[in-house]
């Protein structure tokens, strides 16, 4: 099927890319990448709603205590160690 697309830059240049290492055309690289997206498996939140209806975080370990919380308060902030 024969169709005209619009891509953004940055699509275009990785499609391409990926085309050419693969030994596609444009085209066929496209295709193949809708296709992988689509045989890609969803991963979906487990939201859980409270008693009062409001959605929660989902369990992990450990539990924030007062303590955690002044001690993060008193440290001067870094975003360094953040990221």
């Amino acid at each position: 099927m024969r169709v005209r697309l619009t891509l953004d830059e940055d699509a275009h240049d990785f499609a391409a890319y990926y085309a050419r290492v693969r030994g596609l055309t444009l085209g066929a690289a496209i295709g193949e990448l809708i296709r992988k997206a689509q045989a890609a498996p969803v991963s979906r939140p487990d939201i859980q709603f409270g008693p009062n209806g409001l959605p929660m975080f989902p369990p992990a370990e450990g539990t924030i205590t007062a303590e955690m919380v002044k001690k993060l308060d008193d440290e001067e902030y870094d975003p360094k160690r953040y990221c």
